[in-house]
């Protein structure tokens, strides 16, 4: 969440660069809110310290001997007026915050403009692009003649945008999965944690979810309580250091989770119905980094790193963008998107985002540090795929078909599952 006298100081800059999201800041409606705020905490202060004089009046009056009756009526009316501007207070401190929540992070500048994939810049290419000499398959044709994927029966169990792996199929993604895992935790230094894939509305509040994108979740709840399906690790890990002060030498903090992630896709119908790449429950090996707010970028850029890791070890083509100022995640003030080669679409696809959201989320969960001076300030907080399995499926089923229907699959799997081919019949084979 913003600080509102921030974005005020800021002024015209703020607008201008909330803009580049199709975000119109109403700079007018902010100051004035704040300004009724202020307003409110002055004329309750003023009269909290009317009613301690009103009030040693009367002991005055009353050891005097007094008459203290007007003076208790005007302690009466004091009081009445004090619970008044509390309640003014709370009401403008509510409208205050639901605007703040509503505005999304501040682009970098380094983000190029634009509000749609066609505007993300290339940074580079990495492996080539197979070719076939037979026209490719796509991961929905492969899997199910392979009897590894089964689309059917998913929708009968759960309805559209569901699916079942079994046999080899199953055994490929707890492999993607552990393997993963085993990279970002041997190599890359990050934390495994296994965390509750339901959580509570302030916790989704806290990294963005909520209030702006509550159609997109899955509510639900146990007893009394009101929780959340998580649509990604990010929720719960980024959430653990909530409403802490973490001491600056335990950062930076690299955390890693594989959860499944449930999206209802509100307004995305039509778009990647075909398959395993856009559904209402997939899982996935998120990264969460926590760190020095100046040291942001270059933590940005070493999750980058490590999501690629992933990819080639697979041996599978991608390309890495830098993600227009308008086609952002909420969170995010700059966004790193990295797409795997598909080619039954002849494209590249997203696989993974890696998002710096610098203060932003600390700052709607309460996540602080201390700064060389021992002031209390926010950390920075980024997030990245690393990887999804359904999509990484898809793209390992793509890339590594042979024309008599068969994958070979990378050597990097085969420990994790004893062959290294599964053959046009679904079964694995060692050559």
């Amino acid at each position: 969440m913003h600080d509102a006298r921030v974005l005020i100081d800021m002024g015209d800059e703020a607008v201008r660069r909330l803009a580049r999201r199709r975000y119109t800041l109403d700079l007018s409606s902010l100051e004035s809110l704040q300004s009724r705020r202020n307003q409110s905490i002055r004329t309750a202060d003023e009269l909290r310290a009317e009613s301690k004089r009103v009030a040693q009046e009367v002991q005055k009056t009353a050891k005097a001997s007094g008459d203290v009756s007007a003076l208790k009526e005007s302690a009466r009316k004091i009081k009445e007026q004090i619970r008044e501007a509390e309640a003014e207070q709370e009401q403008i401190q509510i409208e205050l915050r639901e605007l703040l929540l509503s505005i999304p992070n501040l682009p970098l500048d380094s983000a190029p403009d634009g509000d749609s994939e066609e505007f993300a810049v290339e940074v580079r290419r990495v492996g080539t692009a197979p070719t076939f000499a037979f026209e490719p398959r796509d991961h929905v044709a492969l899997g199910e003649t392979m009897g590894i994927l089964d689309f059917g029966r998913g929708t009968k169990l759960s309805g559209p945008r569901f699916s079942i792996a079994r046999s080899v199929g199953a055994a490929l993604e707890r492999a993607l999965a552990t393997l993963f895992l085993d990279l970002h935790t041997r190599r890359h230094g990050y934390v495994e944690h296994s965390v509750p894939f339901l959580v509570t509305r302030k916790t989704m509040t806290g990294t963005g979810q909520l209030p702006k994108f509550e159609e997109d979740l899955f509510a639900t709840g146990v007893a009394d309580r009101e929780l959340f399906l998580i649509p990604t690790a990010e929720v719960p890990l980024t959430n653990l250091y909530a409403d802490e002060i973490i001491p600056p030498a335990e950062l930076p903090l690299a955390l890693t989770a594989h959860t499944p992630c449930f999206r209802s896709e509100a307004g995305s119908y039509g778009r990647d119905t075909r398959g395993i790449l856009r559904q209402h429950q997939f899982s996935k090996v998120e990264m969460v980094r926590i760190c020095a707010a100046e040291e942001s970028q270059a933590e940005q850029e070493k999750m980058v790193a490590h999501a690629e890791a992933c990819l080639k070890e697979l041996d599978l083509a991608y390309r890495v963008v830098t993600l227009a100022a308008g086609d952002m995640g909420f969170s995010a003030q700059l966004t790193y998107d990295i797409e795997v080669w598909l080619p039954s679409q002849n494209t590249y696809r997203e696989i993974s985002s890696v998002s710096d959201c610098g203060t932003f989320q600390a700052r709607r969960a309460g996540i602080r540090t201390r700064d060389e001076h021992g002031k209390t300030v926010p950390v920075a907080t980024l997030n990245g795929s690393g990887l999804p399995i359904g999509r990484t499926l898809a793209a390992l089923l793509e890339q590594h078909q042979q024309q008599d229907g068969s994958v070979t699959l990378p050597k990097a799997l085969v420990p994790y599952l004893g062959f290294r081919r599964i053959q046009a019949d679904g079964t694995p084979s060692e050559a």
